[in-house]
């Protein structure tokens, strides 16, 4: 190579280290090595404090017990020192040293985060009462904080902050329905800094309990090595089909996406190896730059993490992690699989080829015996470690803990010794004239051990059922105990036994981990923080029934119109707010109207469908220009044009916004009350109708479309998705019945149905409203016994049907009925057809557009995809 073009390429890793500096860690290089070791100390406390206070330590030892307003106030204490510290104010600030001025601020703005754990007993003394140096400190912590975001986030968060706040001051000075009596210096304090409804609300908390240790988590499996294993293993293993480098790019970025909650790190990490090779093998550099936004971006729905989101989620929507995972894991796995056939139709319009193996394939059957030997093999080791553990448990009592360990010590051995036959994985240089596929078997063992924390996080998660924050603690230290042993076990097993510098090595590494997940928080910790100043502004003010106001006179009353306008507000918000503000943002404002509007026009959404719809929007935010800072990096990195990059990815990122929609109108996507077997059902058919949506929208299937193939694979995948739509018209689900007749027609439903009622009542300010509530049916024999055992009575009075009691904590009070609301109308199920019968019709079109793309498919195309040769592979170069 050149030394131009080493200089080049020297140059365009500084960019790229700069920008996710900038966003993620902080721009600021203090040359001072006392000044930096301070920086690299506080981050490193943080962590440990976070470890600390995660574990059941502090319970067993009887100290350093916090409560959670001490733990947040602690979290925000570190964020804001970080901040000042860590990013210049402006492009033109020194990154080399810190100004007396950012030292001021980072002291001042410490010690006013921590005002409530130095004070603590003294304000819970006098709660709603602040005094003068309350007061003062609220102020300053505002203000500091809102100086802090600017830094690490931007201006936008800040000004959103901002304009929610002078709007807590100048209620009463405020047009028409926003008016209000507006709030005291003394409310406002206490409100947003003095209390857990503002700044220190639950946002923090999350950021403060959960968020952290998974980020945690996340930057020290990345510093053990596993994020370049999991690139090699996708190039392995998917390297050789057309448009190969592409479809690994989208499989690692998901992997990676598992253990990184930055859309633009995730780029740079996997962007600077995978980008290269699809160029070289036929993409454009915007292509190859959209290919890689749209898979990294999507690392964030990505369940068992989903960046701090899903926690938010557990906290917002009241349900537990496990099910909020469940809920979310369809979708996901939907967007990812659908992205990596969108590259391979690309390749198919270029006629791209793979890049060559070093070793033959092997024959197909043979293939998908092993594959599914190995299912069964995990199958099997699944059980007998799930039945093992519950055998054990009882029979160790207490000791089950120290045994459960010692069994995690032995397999993580086993899986040195395996991986220690294996050379270690190398980061390659992808602008090397030559490339040839690393061979699939050595890989995937050179780095089994980093798998085995990943398996037992999600073991506490969704089978233990521990907490999200006590079983990332648990991951975490396994992960720094693979992280100190690893190097040291490995030159054991392979005779090299001067372990002094391994150990060494392994020590730097976790500190560097330690640190590094610290500066990743540095961002989460302030949006979470300032977001709170929106929340508590909303909770103060009322502003929020306003906006309801507001956004169904927009809309008309109208809910597609309003999950329009909710998506295009994500978008908007999106551009300036990273994803967990903008989420806790929109969440707050438009999640309940979204609830109430669909209430009013029949459709019961749940609650979670609608805070995975903001978030889905939320991301989009990354890709879409001309802010997406994620198809800049990409952009560095393919030297493609960025503005063009961002485009092109939101147009692959199309089935990522179609989601949200879908499972709003067909929550068996949400996996919401189906069983197993409907579930693989529901996967199936949505996959396929999503692969058929992303060939619509690419123009392209079999061969390139034509304007009504186009049409009539849109109107196949919209009725694959949502088969009830036309079934409803053909059969209905529900008879209408006059409330008169209630009893009688409740008399023929049976136990545990559920009927919906429509219900004229009141809102939370006393206006009249109508709505659709859907009522579980309970035992009885009669009418009347199914409707008491239901929780609620009826009253006849002028010639209405009216609710007359309803007991507390009942199906009828969940339901959202309440005494003196009248009933207006009954739908009772009835027998229909199967909405599944709808699959016939649209086989058959699809079908029909099958065998008409057949006829017109060129010769070239029908030869096996998953061949690649040389020649073909060198001309490309």
């Amino acid at each position: 190579m050149s030394s131009s073009a080493e200089h080049v390429e020297k140059n365009l890793e500084v960019d790229l280290d700069e920008l996710v500096a900038s966003s993620d860690t902080g721009g600021r290089n203090p040359s001072n090595p006392s000044v930096a070791k301070l920086i690299t100390g506080v981050a490193l406390v943080w962590s440990l404090f976070q470890l600390w206070i995660a574990s059941p330590l502090p319970f067993i030892l009887g100290i350093g017990v916090f409560n959670d307003t001490e733990s947040r106030s602690i979290h925000l204490a570190f964020a804001i020192f970080l901040t000042f510290t860590a990013y210049p104010a402006f492009k033109n600030s020194p990154r080399d040293y810190i100004p007396k001025a950012d030292w001021a601020l980072a002291i001042v703005g410490a010690f006013c985060a921590g005002y409530l754990f130095l004070f603590y007993n003294s304000l819970s003394n006098r709660p709603g009462n602040p005094n003068t140096m309350d007061i003062i400190v609220a102020c300053i912590g505002i203000a500091i904080l809102l100086a802090a975001t600017w830094r690490a986030l931007g201006p936008p968060l800040m000004i959103v902050a901002i304009v929610f706040l002078i709007y807590c001051f100048g209620g009463q000075s405020m047009p028409g329905i926003l008016a209000w009596k507006g709030a005291s210096f003394g409310a406002i304090a206490d409100n947003q800094w003095l209390s857990t409804d503002g700044v220190f609300g639950i946002a923090l908390g999350v950021s403060s309990g959960f968020v952290f240790l998974f980020v945690l988590f996340g930057a020290l499996l990345d510093k053990a090595g596993a994020g370049n294993y999991f690139i090699k293993v996708a190039f392995s293993l998917l390297g050789h089909y057309r448009g190969g480098p592409a479809k690994a790019a989208v499989v690692s970025s998901a992997m990676t996406g598992l253990i990184s909650g930055s859309s633009i790190a995730n780029v740079v990490t996997t962007g600077t190896f995978t980008i290269p090779m699809m160029k070289r093998v036929g993409f454009s550099g915007e292509k190859a730059g959209a290919v890689e936004v749209a898979s990294s971006v999507n690392g964030q729905i990505m369940p068992p993490v989903m960046g701090a989101a899903a926690f938010l989620m557990v906290e917002y929507v009241g349900i537990s992690y496990f099910e909020v995972v469940k809920h979310a894991f369809i979708p996901a796995l939907i967007s990812y699989i659908a992205l990596v056939y969108i590259v391979h139709l690309e390749s198919m319009k270029l006629n791209m080829q793979g890049l060559p193996r070093r070793t033959a394939p092997r024959p197909l059957v043979q293939a998908a015996m092993r594959f599914a030997l190995g299912i069964l093999l995990v199958c099997v080791l699944s059980f007998a470690v799930y039945y093992g553990l519950g055998w054990l448990k009882p029979v160790a009592g207490d000791s089950a803990s120290w045994i459960i360990a010692a069994g995690v010590g032995l397999v993580y051995l086993f899986l040195a010794i395996t991986c220690s036959k294996y050379p270690d994985l190398e980061i390659d240089d992808p602008n090397a004239p030559v490339v040839e596929l690393p061979d699939p078997k050595p890989t995937i063992r050179s780095g089994l051990h980093y798998l085995l924390p990943v398996i037992v996080l999600i073991w506490c998660l969704m089978v233990e059922r521990l907490s999200p924050g006590l079983s990332a603690f648990w991951a975490t230290v396994l992960m720094i105990f693979i992280l100190l042993t690893q190097r040291p076990l490995f030159a054991l097993f392979r005779g090299n036994y001067k372990l002094g510098p391994y150990v060494k090595q392994g020590f730097d590494e976790m500190v560097d981990g330690l640190v590094t997940g610290a500066r990743n928080m540095i961002g989460i910790g302030i949006a979470t923080a300032t977001a709170g100043i929106i929340v508590g502004a909303v909770a103060l003010t009322g502003v929020g029934l306003v906006l309801a106001d507001l956004v169904e006179i927009i809309s008309m009353g109208n809910l597609m119109l309003m999950l329009l306008f909710t998506a295009v507000l994500s978008l908007i918000l999106g551009m300036g707010l990273p994803t967990t503000a903008n989420y806790i943002v929109v969440s707050s404002l438009l999640a309940p109207v979204i609830v109430t509007l669909g209430q009013q026009s029949g459709l019961l959404v749940p609650l979670i469908a609608v805070h995975l719809f903001v978030f889905y929007f939320g991301i989009m935010a990354d890709v879409t220009p001309p802010v997406g800072l994620a198809s800049f990096a990409a952009a560095a990195i393919s030297g493609g044009d960025p503005i063009k990059t961002g485009f092109v990815a939101f147009f692959y990122s199309l089935r990522t916004a179609m989601l949200p929609f879908l499972f709003i109108f067909n929550t068996d996507m949400l996996l919401i009350d189906v069983n197993w077997f409907q579930g693989i059902l529901i996967f199936i058919v949505a996959t396929v109708a999503m692969l058929l949506f992303a060939a619509a929208t690419q123009g392209w299937w079999l061969t390139r479309n034509k304007w009504w193939e186009t049409i009539a694979l849109l109107l196949i995948a919209f009725t694959l998705f949502r088969p009830g739509f036309f079934m409803d018209r053909i059969s209905p689900r529900f008879a209408s019945v006059e409330p008169a007749g209630m009893v009688d027609a409740i008399n023929d439903v049976e136990p545990g149905s559920d009927i919906r009622l429509r219900i004229l009542g009141e809102d939370e300010v006393g206006r009249e409203r109508s709505f659709v509530a859907m009522l579980n049916v309970g035992e009885g024999a009669t009418g009347e016994e199914k409707l008491m055992s239901s929780g609620f009575e009826m009253l006849e009075e002028d010639g209405k049907i009216m609710v007359d009691f309803v007991e507390f904590d009942s199906p009828a009070q969940q339901a959202g009925l309440e005494d003196f609301q009248v009933i207006q109308e009954l739908m009772v199920p009835k027998s229909s057809l199967p909405k599944e019968l709808m699959y016939l019709p649209a086989l058959a079109l699809l079908w029909l557009v099958w065998k008409a793309q057949g006829r017109r498919r060129p010769r070239s195309d029908v030869q096996d995809t998953n061949t690649s040769t040389t020649t073909e592979v060198q001309h490309n170069v």
